[in-house]
């Protein structure tokens, strides 16, 4: 029948657009995408206000057993929610191709997402280059391809939205090779680890792409209450505390619009900005002056 493919916004339960709820409501069978990204409530919080029961799919599902969902899709109303939009995430492209080939009608029905929730940083949506993601360092494995298309980015004037990692149902190599089901505990990369790995980015490369110089923005749990907007040179924001996850993060270009920078001046604090004035604003939009 039908395969919906259905976006659930960056928040909670209340995010689903009036369209999708109502798709839900006549759905047979009701999946949970969680591994790309995660809402800020839990699966039993969606259940209740979907009045579904939700089957949650982790990566080894969504790569092994797809067909499973598709199947159901031949005979069924399928939906398939997504934190975000449907296809900010390139994985999700897969499971639409493999249902068409099985001739399954797809119906996408979009949401907010990251992509365009960072404009309210004041970064003008047209000024962003190349997003890159950002992955978790290991011992023996520590890419730095994203420190070039940021290099790429900051050469023409945009501004880079950098994705943070996110580590859900993650297995060692040791239970890989036993072939056991025993997972990590889930790990959401933050801003300061970020800034981090950008830093020994810059020590390897030295093409001054991070530098005190270089400007950026934290964006914490945006699209929900507590979201914090935090502007300042990247070795200031690597100093502060944030907000629980999820995390992202804004390299921005050399040179800002006028409007860009205006915008900016409702994310700065002086520099006196202390302890106590950070517990104050601990979950509003605030920003560090540099200058």
């Amino acid at each position: 029948m039908v395969l919906y493919i259905i976006g659930l916004g960056l928040g909670d339960e209340l995010d689903i657009s009036v369209k999708g709820k109502k798709i839900i409501d006549k759905s047979d069978v009701v999946y949970l995408e969680a591994y790309t990204s995660i809402l800020f409530v839990s699966k039993n919080k969606l259940e209740e206000y979907y009045k579904k029961t939700i089957h949650e799919v982790d990566r080894d599902f969504a790569e092994e057993n797809c067909d499973i969902i598709l199947e159901q899709a031949l005979k069924n109303k399928v939906c398939f929610l997504v934190v975000g939009d449907p296809l900010c995430a390139t994985t999700h492209h897969d499971i639409i191709l493999r249902a068409k080939q099985k001739k399954i009608t797809v119906k996408i029905i979009h949401n907010a997402s990251i992509m365009t929730a960072i404009a309210e940083s004041g970064m003008q949506l047209y000024n962003f280059g190349q997003t890159v993601s950002i992955p978790y360092f290991e011992n023996n494995y520590k890419p730095t391809s994203f420190y070039d298309k940021i290099k790429t980015n900051l050469n023409n004037n945009f501004h880079t939205l950098c994705l943070l990692d996110i580590k859900i149902k993650e297995r060692t190599i040791e239970n890989i090779m036993k072939n056991k089901k025993i997972y990590k505990p889930p790990s959401f990369m933050t801003i300061n680890e970020a800034i981090e790995q950008l830093i020994y980015c810059e020590e390897i490369h030295k093409q001054n792409v991070i530098t005190e110089k270089t400007l950026g923005i934290a964006i914490v749990r945006i699209g929900t209450d507590d979201q914090q907007i935090i502007s300042g040179n990247l070795f200031k924001l690597k100093s502060l505390q944030y907000n629980q996850p999820l995390h992202s993060l804004i390299i921005c270009a050399n040179t800002l619009h006028d409007i860009e920078k205006e915008e900016q001046q409702h994310f700065y604090q002086p520099l006196g900005y202390n302890e106590k004035q950070k517990k104050k604003n601990n979950s509003n939009n605030v920003g560090i002056n540099d200058n």
